[in-house]
């Protein structure tokens, strides 16, 4: 071997020693053997079956949805469940999550009761050994006989993980579009609606992973601001407020659906609650003896979309007398587009867009609350939204929670998790699915869902080097006039 071929080999062996030795040090010491981790947060969307939903609320059973226990709507089609529960291994890969709240559907009304009568509550998705299942609480009523039946934790439907890998996680876990696929004992507390195999609605979850032992945890709402009157709470003064308000279920399906094709964004500090809007960090006043109450709230929501939708809510206020409630809020429209809006843009100030029934404003443990109280909407709040719902019209409930002293506590909001990208990443050799991140690039080598962008840059270089390597290899296999030959 001549010298120049030596001295290649050398440093090709060289580069591989120092990239296996980076590579090593820059891997968690974990490595060997991951501490498991706790799921704490995140959302579960899936549409159970769409055109069940199509079928209830159809001219045949003229029914309807109902949603409970804080669960929420994605699109035009979609339930979100949330505040995710369970545990991960990162050696294993074995996942559970169980979320929160439910969707009742109802329908064939007879009397006072309904033929067709379906819940389903508290989704938990398990995966094991490279298969998943998602269980529920379902209570039905059976097709024909009318029976009841009650079941906790049915294993519903099965999950398709054909080119995922769970190994290695370290950040938030999702999984997107996952096949369902419906069991026989799924079928069976179904109702006899389906038979066992009948392709459901994909399923996509996204959950947090709570901090590994020993370190600081991930805290989901912030911490209690001292009180406005440095502790001293002032009488009739408000310490801290928050009013809950979704605006209206069917119109955040039209914003995020197939027609609008929108979105919306919060600003100012408000927060996501799945399936209301939560306006913070409410001042004003408070009187027990008047039982009456002025406050103002932090935070803001624009819906935009298609045909020439944006709508912005601001400036929230709530005022209570006499028994009677009403929510107040700037209003910015530069066209909603709704019917005998014209497309003409909207601006109000400080414009009653609700009325709500607060009787009682009793005080219990420091603090004045009002839980899913109905609503309706008013003559300007008509106006608001540019004529897509007259006066008088149901609108969302509407909670509200008032602090008289600083060591009352705000209700929490549903835990929906942090922004995740999809993970876990396909498999090298595994099928290419849907299953997998949309924005992975399926002609690049899979990372494992654990590895941090370190070790990621030097395994690029690794896999340039040994493209490198083998085009050199190429050429001095066919080199026959070397000046070694």
């Amino acid at each position: 071997m001549s010298s120049s071929r030596q001295a290649r080999a050398i440093a090709r062996a060289g580069a591989v020693a120092v990239l296996t030795t980076l590579v090593g040090a820059l891997l968690p010491a974990s490595t060997a053997h991951a501490e498991s981790r706790t799921v704490q947060g995140g959302r579960l969307d899936w549409g159970i079956k769409s055109s069940f939903q199509s079928y209830v609320t159809g001219p045949i059973a003229q029914g309807s949805s109902t949603l409970r226990g804080g669960a929420a709507t994605v699109g035009g089609s979609q339930f979100r469940f949330h505040s995710a529960k369970g545990s991960y291994d990162p050696d294993s890969g074995a996942f559970t999550a169980g979320f929160s709240g439910g969707v009742r559907f109802t329908g064939h009304k007879k009397g006072g009761s309904y033929e067709l009568d379906l819940t389903i509550s508290n989704p938990t998705v398990k995966i094991s050994g490279g298969s998943g299942t998602l269980h529920a609480d379902m209570v039905s009523k059976e097709k024909g006989t009318g029976k009841v039946t009650s079941s906790s934790q049915v294993p519903l439907a099965t999950l398709g993980m054909s080119g995922i890998d769970m190994k290695g996680g370290s950040g938030p876990i999702a999984l997107n579009n996952l096949p369902a696929t419906l069991t026989s004992q799924g079928a069976k507390a179904f109702a006899g609606y389906y038979t066992a195999g009948t392709e459901l609605d994909r399923v996509s979850l996204s959950t947090d992973l709570a901090a590994k032992s020993g370190s600081a945890g991930k805290s989901k709402e912030p911490s209690k601001e001292p009180s406005k009157s440095g502790g001293r709470a002032k009488a009739g003064r408000i310490e801290d407020a928050a009013v809950d308000w979704g605006v209206r279920r069917t119109f955040r399906e039209y914003v995020t659906g197939s027609i609008a094709k929108g979105e919306w964004k919060l600003s100012a500090g408000a927060k996501d609650g799945g399936a209301f809007f939560r306006f913070p960090e409410g001042e004003g006043t408070y009187d027990k003896k008047k039982q009456t109450l002025d406050a103002d709230f932090a935070g803001a929501v624009r819906f935009t979309g298609a045909h020439g939708l944006d709508l912005a809510l601001s400036k929230v206020a709530v005022e209570v007398k006499g028994g009677e409630g009403t929510l107040f809020a700037d209003v910015d429209s530069k066209g909603s587009g709704g019917k005998g809006s014209g497309g003409k843009g909207v601006a109000l100030r400080k414009a009653p867009l609700i009325t709500f029934a607060a009787k009682e404003l009793k005080p219990k443990d420091g603090l004045v609350a009002l839980t899913e109280v109905p609503s309706k909407l008013t003559a300007d709040g008509a106006k608001a939204f540019g004529g897509m719902y007259k006066a008088g019209a149901a609108m969302d409930p509407l909670s509200l929670a008032v602090a008289l002293d600083a060591d009352a506590r705000l209700p929490a909001l549903p835990d929906l998790g942090s922004s995740a990208s999809p993970t876990p990443q396909q498999k090298k050799t595994g099928p290419k699915t849907e299953n997998a991140a949309d924005s992975s690039d399926s002609s690049s080598p899979a990372v494992p869902i654990g590895v941090g962008a370190g070790v990621a840059v030097l395994l690029a270089a690794a896999v340039a080097f040994g493209v490198v390597r083998k085009k050199r290899g190429t050429t001095d296999a066919t080199d026959t006039t070397g000046s070694d030959a």
